[in-house]
């Protein structure tokens, strides 16, 4: 079984903000695999499916960004599903809006969902989509500007990533994770 998780934080009031890129791209995938998160349990909400002769599991954690891992370890355990056979997808200060970066492995870089995830782990070795949301300008606090909302001239961009991402992601339902990255960090 392959499993798919999307960062994000609950709630009405964080869905449409930066920091909810990951839940943007489970909620595509959701639609266009048709696999309907309809499972609570283990910390967060998920479906299951088959595609393309593949078992998958489409996660978001409920525990809030800080605290990632652990759904994300409780539903692996619970599965037993590999580490090779996880995809987790988040926003990233480092990159432009709108750019996505495939990696199979890396730091935090300061990313609170991925420490945990880090931790919980015990490896910083797993494949991962990240989608760039760009640095605040000067005087915004990281906090206020991962937690606000895209600007309207951002908007196309993100939605781009957002269909990369999942497109990234249902090539790797039939490619390894390295061709499928090859293929996406042009």
């Amino acid at each position: 079984m392959k499993c798919i998780v999307g960062l994000g934080n609950p709630g009405k009031q964080y869905e449409h903000t930066r920091h909810n890129v990951g839940f943007a791209v489970i909620d595509e995938l959701s639609t266009r695999l048709n696999i309907p998160l309809t499972q609570a349990k283990l910390k967060g909400v998920y479906g299951m499916g088959v595609v393309a002769g593949q078992k998958l599991l489409l996660l978001k954690p409920l525990t809030y960004m800080n605290l990632s891992g652990e759904c994300i370890r409780a539903v692996l355990d619970y599965y037993k599903i590999a580490l090779d056979d996880l995809v987790i997808i988040y926003d990233d200060l480092d990159l432009p809006v709108g750019k996505i970066r495939l990696r199979q492995k890396g730091s935090p870089g300061g990313h609170n969902g991925i420490k945990s995830t880090v931790t919980h782990l015990g490896t910083q070795v797993f494949n991962r989509i990240r989608i760039g949301i760009d640095r605040p300008e000067p005087g915004v606090a990281v906090p206020d500007y991962v937690l606000g909302s895209f600007r309207l001239n951002e908007r196309q961009e993100i939605e781009t990533a957002i269909v990369k991402s999942a497109d990234a992601c249902e090539a790797w339902l039939i490619k390894p994770f390295i061709q499928v990255m090859n293929e996406y960090n042009q």
